[in-house]
């Protein structure tokens, strides 16, 4: 039979033509989506840029060349296509304690120093195993980050000088409020910053208004106008140029990190400022792709792009850059569909930075930290501590004993204690054991000894020295005068400790004191 095959349809030359069409006009709505989204994140950008900048110690404009920085070459890296990096207030605390302790030449050398770190660490692709860093750890840090933040910046709001660290500042609070109510300049000053506080909580609340202008740039706008108009007694920024404040870290920086007691605490610093960032920015990649249906983050790539970045910040002496889920998520609800946005909005960032750079010595100081204050009150986790603390009581005492150590010691010691106790907390809860006991009732007629069956003893689950004590009461329980046979075969670890541990007991069993002539075989190790 003869098969005939249907004619196929050659597409019309209209058809044919209509296709650079349509991906001309998809090209054209992604480009002005990006454009857009830009634009928001610029405007997010320069007061958050400023703001941290002023309250790490340096000037402002590093702020914004690490912000540029962000834009211009991590923007253009692979890893994470919408999140957008920049200096971040998690680091302010560190970064401020670095400046002070090395100074400001040297904080390019730490910045450097660290971002190699990271290079190497994406090249190892170690990345993804920052996915598994306790949640209640990073929490933690957070939080002790914020409350330090809000404790140091408190003192901004009113024009002082903090006291010094993270306790100092907490126990001079009291004087400052009184000293604060004394003094007309300082409540001028506060009068500027708990408006800026108001409106960054307000504005939000007008989406129509705030989906067009974001919270800290119509905060600090106004902030700024209301001192220019009334000519108000209060701080405003430094302003030095952007090519003024680029120090490349010389051979005296380095020199100054390796001093005589000084290897240590800069050795310190480096893995804080590496290993926070790299958390931070790895974390916020998380969330951001939860924000949007586009590809992915590839956590190592994203890694070595954050390296790249602090890297060329270091070389230029400008702060620590991290991904910022505050920018990042402006990025994706304002519509961005590329990496174009983020590259963008660098550009923006340098074209303020080298066309106005006196308009932020108009900035109010006070409003700044108003910002920063309320940064910090978004870092503590307070609607997820009762929920936690009901339901992963564990989770919630680490998260809390991370941020009271970051507020009593520093940024290093607090994260690596909570670290240890993450992991502490892990290994209690992985180590369940119990023995599984039979044969302790006996039947009726069975006093004679030979009758007597023997009571076995079957230990499941895994035996570490953690449950140890636990272990040896429940066996020195057991009735002397019975014949005890243990058997281990149900254990799925066995640690150096408690094999040992029960080896003791079993010989003691079989001793001459002992009635008990016969168990399971030795598991003396």
């Amino acid at each position: 039979m003869r098969r005939f095959r249907p004619a196929r349809s050659h597409p019309s030359r209209q058809s044919i033509s209509s296709r650079p069409a349509r991906s001309a006009r998809l090209s054209l709505s992604v480009l002005r989506a990006d454009f857009t989204a830009s634009l928001v994140v610029f405007l997010v950008a320069v007061p958050l840029c400023v703001g941290v900048a002023v309250a790490s110690g340096v000037p402002a404009e590093l702020g914004l060349l690490t912000g540029i920085v962000g834009g211009l070459l991590t923007g253009l890296l692979p890893g994470s296509s919408l999140q957008v990096s920049g200096p971040a207030a998690g680091l302010t605390v560190l970064v401020y304690e670095a400046v002070q302790e090395y100074g400001l030449g040297a904080l390019g050398a730490l910045v450097l120093i660290a971002g190699l770190l990271q290079l190497v660490m994406g090249a190892l692709r170690l990345g993804r195993w920052f996915r598994a860093i306790s949640v209640a750890v990073v929490q933690g840090m957070l939080a002790g980050i914020g409350l330090v933040l809000i404790a140091g910046q408190s003192y901004t709001l009113v024009d002082a000088a903090a006291p010094g660290g993270g306790p100092a500042n907490l126990a001079g609070l009291p004087r400052l409020a009184a000293d604060t109510a004394a003094s007309p300049d300082a409540l001028a000053a506060l009068a500027i910053g708990a408006s800026t506080m108001a409106l960054l909580v307000l504005w939000p609340r007008w989406r129509r208004a705030a989906r067009v202008l974001p919270a800290p740039l119509v905060a600090v706008a106004l902030a700024t106008a209301v001192v220019f108009v009334w000519d108000l007694p209060v701080a405003r920024v430094e302003v030095q140029g952007l090519l003024d404040v680029v120090q490349p870290p010389g051979g005296a920086d380095f020199a100054r990190l390796v001093e005589a007691g000084a290897v240590a605490g800069a050795l310190g610093t480096v893995l804080a400022f590496a290993l926070i960032a790299s958390a931070e920015s790895l974390f916020s990649a998380a969330a951001v792709d939860r924000l949007h249906d586009g590809p992915k983050t590839d956590y190592d790539k994203e890694l070595m792009a954050q390296g790249a970045g602090n890297t060329v910040c270091g070389l230029l002496g400008a702060l620590p850059m991290t991904a910022v889920i505050v920018r990042s998520s402006a990025n994706v609800r304002a519509g961005a569909r590329t990496k174009a946005s983020r590259v963008l909005h660098g550009v923006w960032l340098l074209a303020f930075a080298a066309a106005f750079p006196a308009a932020l010595g108009s900035v109010p100081i006070a409003a700044l930290a108003g910002v920063l204050v309320h940064a910090g009150w978004k870092l503590l986790p307070v609607g997820e501590w009762r929920p936690l603390w009901r339901e992963h009581r564990g989770e919630a005492v680490v998260l809390a004993a991370t941020a009271v150590a970051i507020v009593a010691t520093n940024m290093f010691e607090g994260v690596l204690l909570g670290l240890l106790m993450a992991i502490a907390k892990s290994a209690w809860e992985t180590s369940h054991v119990h023995l599984e006991i039979a044969g302790l009732e006996e039947p009726e007629g069975a006093s004679a000894p030979g009758a007597r069956r023997p009571v076995r003893v079957r230990a499941v689950g895994n035996a570490t020295f953690l449950r140890l004590p636990k272990l040896l009461d429940q066996l020195e329980a057991l009735p002397r005068d019975r014949e005890v046979e243990l058997d281990l075969s149900g254990l799925r670890h066995l640690d150096h400790a408690c094999a040992a541990a029960l080896g003791n007991w079993e010989e003691q069993r079989r001793g001459p004191e002992g009635t008990a002539r016969h168990s399971a075989s030795s598991i003396t190790p």
